[in-house]
């Protein structure tokens, strides 16, 4: 059994966030393992942050992570990953997709987006190891730029640090997509596994 086990996802509107907890949560739920979270979305429809917190364990009674907790980071957009370095410590693992999605304040000149260096540097700084993918990139190898999310989840099921099968996790992505394209879901989680593989050895 696991005591704790602290997973924040963090993206933009669109970006499938909260479609990747409810498949963590439904496997998490069907492996019988007690699972606590909670969701923020601000103006997630016109790409605003959206966070979302997974808690996995016997031990957790809350459903927010204190800060310096997290176990696992899954930064869909790079400037999101950032915005939470308040959860991170030395034990934490952050999974980082490298694609941005540049905020209209940037178009418009209200603000600035930081370089891929200087957010790789400061995630670095305050982690113990960073992950990255080029999850958009490996989305279009699985037949859809629409499963970089799904690439993203695969990513983190390849860091073998989860309490939740293979075999339960892919149930519950077949179950949530139409049999139409659920394949194409099930081989973009397949690449993200193996691109994870690969950058831990």
């Amino acid at each position: 059994m696991i005591k704790e086990f602290n997973i924040l996802i963090s993206g933009v509107g669109g970006q499938g966030v909260i479609l990747m907890s409810e498949l963590l949560g439904k496997a998490a739920v069907k492996e019988g393992l007690k699972i606590r979270g909670s969701e923020v979305l601000g103006m997630a429809v016109r790409g605003g942050s959206v966070t979302s917190i997974i808690r996995i364990g016997d031990e957790v009674y809350g459903p927010l992570i204190p800060l310096g907790k997290c176990d696992t980071l899954i930064g869909m957009e790079p400037s999101e990953a950032l915005r939470n370095i308040t959860y991170l410590s030395k034990s934490s693992l952050v999974i980082l997709n490298t694609a941005a999605t540049i905020p209209f304040t940037v178009s418009l000149g209200q603000s600035k987006y930081p370089s891929l260096e200087e957010i790789l540097e400061k995630l670095g700084n305050a982690s113990g190891r960073i992950i990255k993918l080029d999850a958009a990139q490996t989305a279009q190898q699985a037949g859809s730029s629409l499963t970089t999310n799904i690439v993203m989840l695969g990513a983190l099921f390849g860091t073998e640090l989860l309490p939740i099968s293979i075999e339960t996790i892919k149930e519950s992505i077949q179950a949530r997509f139409p049999a139409k394209i659920a394949p194409v879901n099930i081989k973009a989680f397949e690449l993200g596994y193996q691109a994870c593989h690969r950058a831990l050895k």
